[in-house]
């Protein structure tokens, strides 16, 4: 996400909680007494935490490269991407997001949903070991046209040049203002909207944000575990918050009267705890009799529903995303 807690007792952090915005891309949770500047410094079975889910998330992203082909139902891809993770010991982080062309994120599906794998996909995975998590994206072109494979170079390259001047201490407006040049080189924009993001144990989006383009945050990153994961584009680069994507997190614990809404609720914190699932996996435990106790959960504030991200002007977008780990003196990506 050793011994396996993802489905054991509870680590959500005790405490009050406040669901903080900090771009349309994310909801992250954090105690009110968290403070930006506390070191990230991890003890070297955290570190071999982060390894080992890093080593799953690569041979998963190889797998997937293999398997996916143009028309397979996307269903179909995401229950195999999500069974190799299994497969190879760790868990699942998030639902496997598979968006298309101009939904840059959060792209998930109902286990009945007929949508087929084409043009340019966004595979966005995530891999938890003992709660400690890799994430990971590359973006395949299933239309063989040119737009999609220079956005897919323009992406990895951004994520390329500015995993090499990271390091301790960095002012984060230096890696921004590295990926904007590299993609705005090939003439296409970085979307200004989603970013990356610090990793902390059970939290995907925890604290420090990495952004795609020069923001003038002169914070600086300490040591700890990150995701940078650059999004080019051929519109305006910006994205806005469409329908619901069927992906949810655990926002609070609290009373609900429904008896159905409260042993779904039982069973989003013992097995999830604070990392995002998706109605495709609790329909496999639940069938469709779930849809009811989660709309009275999300009125109750309990869960939150993440939106698919569509890009402003409804161009394509490519994202690459690699995990790593900063040292005092060197930086370790986990997921090469």
């Amino acid at each position: 996400m050793g011994e396996k807690n993802y489905g054991g007792s509870s680590n959500i952090p005790k405490g009050k909680f406040e669901v903080v915005r900090t771009s349309t891309s994310e909801i992250k949770l954090k105690e009110k007494n968290d403070k930006l500047t506390e070191s990230l410094s991890l003890t070297y079975g955290e570190i071999e935490n982060y390894r080992k889910a890093g080593k799953i998330a690569s041979q998963v992203r190889d797998y997937a490269r293999k398997i996916i082909k143009k028309n397979m139902k996307l269903v179909e891809v995401a229950d195999k991407i999500e069974g190799k993770i299994l497969e190879l010991g760790g868990e699942l982080a998030f639902p496997v997001n598979l968006s298309i062309d101009e939904v840059a994120a959060h792209f998930s599906h109902n286990a009945d949903d007929e949508k087929l794998a084409e043009g340019l996909l966004k595979i966005d995975l995530g891999v938890s070991f003992n709660g400690y998590i890799a994430d990971l994206a590359f973006s395949i072109d299933l239309e063989n046209n040119e737009e999609n494979k220079k956005l897919i170079e323009a992406s990895e390259n951004a994520l390329k040049e500015a995993l090499k001047i990271i390091s301790k201490n960095i002012e984060i407006w230096e890696i921004g203002k590295k990926i904007q040049e590299v993609i705005e080189s090939y003439n296409f924009s970085p979307v200004k909207n989603l970013s990356g993001h610090s990793l902390s144990r059970y939290l995907i989006h925890s604290g420090f944000t990495l952004p795609n383009y020069n923001d003038g945050n002169k914070n600086k990153l300490p040591e700890g575990a990150y995701a940078l994961e650059p999004f080019a584009t051929s519109g305006v680069g910006m994205i806005y918050e469409s329908r619901d994507s069927g992906i949810y997190s655990l926002v609070r614990k609290q009373a609900v009267r429904d008896s159905e809404a409260r042993k779904l609720l039982d069973f989003i914190e013992k097995k999830y705890k604070t990392m995002p699932f998706c109605k495709r996996w609790l329909e496999k435990d639940y069938g469709k009799k779930i849809n009811l106790a989660l709309s009275m959960l999300e009125k109750a504030g309990s869960i939150r529903a993440y939106p698919e991200l569509v890009e402003k002007s409804k161009k394509k977008v490519a994202q690459a995303e690699h995990s790593f780990i900063i040292f005092e003196d060197r930086v370790e990506i986990i997921t090469i």
